[in-house]
């Protein structure tokens, strides 16, 4: 079954997840930033979500994770929980 490893910032609004991803294009660590800003529980680990199979994130989520292109941050992604920025570390 394939598998993947990701990463996320969640935040509540589209336009703070725009301002992130700018910094994000501009530099900045996803990891810090993920510290300083996401709402979920990942944002102590830099918003490192581990590995997972599909089926286990909600379907925009997968969508990203297993469809789009591995290292590149996607979003925002809108979910029942707020705006994502995700970006795919690996899958396989």
């Amino acid at each position: 079954m394939a598998t993947a490893c990701a990463r996320h910032i969640l935040v509540k609004t589209k336009e703070e997840a725009e301002m992130l991803k700018k910094k994000l294009a501009g530099g900045a660590d996803f990891a810090n930033l993920a510290k300083k800003h996401s709402l979920c529980n990942s944002a102590k680990k830099g918003g490192n979500l581990g590995e997972f199979g599909p089926g286990k994130m909600l379907k925009a989520f997968d969508n990203v994770v297993f469809k789009k292109p591995v290292l590149t941050v996607h979003g925002p992604i809108k979910t029942k929980f707020g705006f994502h920025l995700i970006e795919t570390i690996y899958r396989n």
